[in-house]
């Protein structure tokens, strides 16, 4: 199916962050854009906003000035929903409230011609009951966008139970016409990238509940170790704690109480404060001026190793051999269980157990686990556990092999998966959930990740990395510890490690 010619109108409704992102991408295309709020202030606001986001880019040598004044001719402000008539495609990106965008949807049908597509810009809304009061359900699809809507590549091309499939097509073409990552979905609670990321924002707060780490280690740990651009609690405080809070309490209802999807006390206890993250002044972190941002624990300078004995392969974390061949003065490979033993304690990765169980069941008196990172050759900071029957002289020897080789160190309380590990597989495992249920294709849940959220691989080609009997492995033992049916494995990603399958060719 063609993309719709540049000739044809946009309506974009609602002249917000979104709605002039929107129509800003629209017009520089080479679209006529009709811009329509029913707060008329907002109109001026809207194009102002516009306008000086341009000029930076004319300051940054992005573009000139006529690029700028025949993108800004290009927008015309309109003051009737009416004025909108002419539109082959109406974008709506108003309050995130079903009633109130059904009613827009209903008053646009009686207006508009019978080919204008409708599309909502909702992240969360069932594309269905939007649809659902409509005389032509048909024409009624999701175009989800990404704040900053001009910057951010991805968009969510969702189909409800009526959406006719060349409707999809056209808003697919179309959006990839504009320079877009189009990725098709079907119609379910909080789509692909919602629906997956909850877990990155819900196994931090519950390591934080837990009092495993503070704040600003589980953020590192995630940014530098996981590779992700922002720690999940800095992430959330840009977000706005009301807005991610709100999808959350969304997704967990919409899903009837699906325990995974159960909001935070703790981002509750914020709201409660008024503590909205950025724009209050104060979120998880402090940005009044002058307010200082609180360190990453770090661990004092360990003893250097001077031999090391590796039993067996260390899967992902196999750079780390090289590494300390490298470092190490008398280094001995043998066969084992994936242990870098040391003369005082043995180091081992994660694997969904605490270190404390792992120690107990496999006899180890003194166990160190050291967590997931997205390159071990490359991370500058390894977060470490000590099981409860391991001695202080045992966790510096432990630190020191890390910090020999270059890396900072962060020791957390004893945890099952630690944080990188098991935040990393509960996303895996929504996605392979959203895949068996036929939300979207594996291909489109890994692009819509690193091109929605900036994730620094898809989750599913990560869980490939790391191995799927691995991931399948680790939510076991956090299902077992917890009791927890949040950490069941998704069938599809079962099946798959059994099968011997992977998600991509």
């Amino acid at each position: 199916m063609a993309a719709l010619p540049s000739t044809a109108a946009i309506g974009v409704i609602g002249a917000g962050t979104m709605g002039a992102g929107i129509a800003q991408i629209a017009a520089a295309a080479g679209h006529p854009v009709l811009l329509f709020d029913i707060r008329t202030e907002a109109l001026p606001a809207g194009l102002e906003r516009i306008r000086h986001g341009l000029e930076r880019l004319i300051g940054r040598g992005k573009l000139n000035h006529s690029t700028l004044a025949a993108l800004m001719e290009r927008i015309r402000p309109v003051e009737r929903l009416a004025d909108l008539a002419p539109a082959a495609l109406i974008i709506e990106a108003i309050v995130e409230e079903l009633p109130s965008k059904r009613q827009v949807f209903e008053q646009l049908e009686e207006i508009c011609s019978e080919q204008t597509i409708l599309a909502s810009n909702t992240s969360a809304l069932s594309i269905t009951a939007l649809a659902a009061t409509l005389q032509r359900p048909e024409r009624v699809v999701g175009m989800h966008f990404f704040n900053p809507a001009p910057v951010l590549k991805l968009v969510e091309v969702v189909s409800g139970l009526a959406t006719a499939n060349e409707v999809a097509e056209t808003i697919q073409a179309t959006a990839a016409k504009w320079g877009k990552q189009p990725v098709r979905a079907r119609s379910t609670p909080g789509f692909i990238v919602n629906r997956i990321a909850r877990p990155y924002y819900a196994e931090a707060l519950r390591l934080l509940e837990a009092g495993t780490a503070d704040v600003a280690t589980i953020d590192a740990a995630l940014q530098e170790a996981g590779g992700f651009r922002m720690g999940p609690f800095e992430l959330m405080d840009m977000i706005g704690q009301d807005i991610n809070f709100a999808v959350s309490r969304t997704l967990f209802e919409a899903y009837f109480q699906d325990p995974r999807y159960r909001p935070s006390l703790i981002q509750q206890e914020l709201l409660d404060g008024g503590c909205l993250g950025r724009k209050s002044g104060r979120g998880f972190y402090n940005y009044q001026p002058g307010a200082e941002r609180p360190a990453p624990h770090t661990a004092p300078p360990g003893p250097p190793p001077t031999r090391i004995v590796l039993h067996g392969e260390l899967g992902p974390a196999e750079p780390l051999a090289a590494a300390l061949a490298k470092t190490v003065s008398a280094v001995q490979r043998t066969t084992g269980a994936g242990l870098i033993a040391l003369p005082e304690t043995a180091l081992a990765l994660t694997d969904g157990r605490s270190a404390t169980q792992r120690a107990a069941e496999e006899g180890i008196s003194e166990l160190i686990l050291f967590d997931l990172a997205l390159d071990f050759s490359q991370t500058t900071r390894v977060v470490i556990a000590a099981a409860d029957q391991t001695g202080p002289a045992a966790l510096a020897a432990a630190a020191g092999v890390f910090q020999a080789l270059g890396k900072t160190v962060s020791v957390i309380d004893d945890s099952p998966g630690l944080i990188v590990l098991r935040t990393v597989c509960m996303l895996a495992n929504a996605a392979a959930e959203a895949v068996g249920q036929g939300v979207c294709t594996a291909a489109a849940c890994d692009a819509a990740m690193r091109d929605g959220v900036n994730y620094p691989r898809g989750p599913l080609a990560w869980a490939e990395i790391i191995g799927l009997a691995r991931v399948v492995t680790a939510l076991d033992h956090l299902g077992e510890y917890y009791g927890a049916e949040r950490y069941q494995a998704a069938p599809l990603l079962r099946r798959k490690r059994y099968g011997g399958n992977r998600f991509h060719d």
